[in-house]
């Protein structure tokens, strides 16, 4: 955000949630303008809202940030088989159906939608996945 405000010569001060439901709490309140965050975590606030019809997710992502399974570093083959799996699940396009599953259709129990459509850094990932760490996506 304060690269956003340096390089664009925008002005604004920032509020701090101690977490992301008070952080939407203070938009949903009035009590900010925005609220900055990942777009999956923002589609979760503003489908769990009171008003969901009120709320949009805009502009261009502020970074890109690589998500990943959490493994013990030390088993290899667990680690092969894993990446084994899911880049079975890419090609044959398994995995983007869960995807709209999850992030497209009503989710149960409430039948909310995040309507979150795939973005080109997800798309690039399944056509061609890698172990890149997330300093490899910083300059992106």
């Amino acid at each position: 955000m304060r690269k956003l405000e340096r390089d664009n010569g925008v002005s604004f001060n920032l509020l701090f949630g101690k977490d992301h439901a008070e952080s939407f709490l203070l938009l949903e309140s009035g009590r900010s303008d925005a609220f900055a965050m990942d777009d999956n975590t923002l589609a979760g606030n503003i489908s769990n809202s009171k008003s969901p019809q009120d709320y949009g997710i805009v502009g261009k992502p502020l970074g890109i940030e690589p998500l990943s399974i959490m493994i013990r570093k030390d088993d290899l083959r667990f680690k092969a088989a894993v990446d084994e799996i899911i880049k079975k699940m890419m090609g044959s396009g398994e995995l983007e159906q869960l995807y709209a599953k999850w992030f497209l259709r009503p989710i149960p129990p409430r039948g909310a939608v995040l309507n979150i459509p795939m973005g080109e850094a997800l798309r690039a990932a399944f056509k061609s996945p890698n172990d890149d760490p997330a300093e490899a996506y910083e300059n992106k």
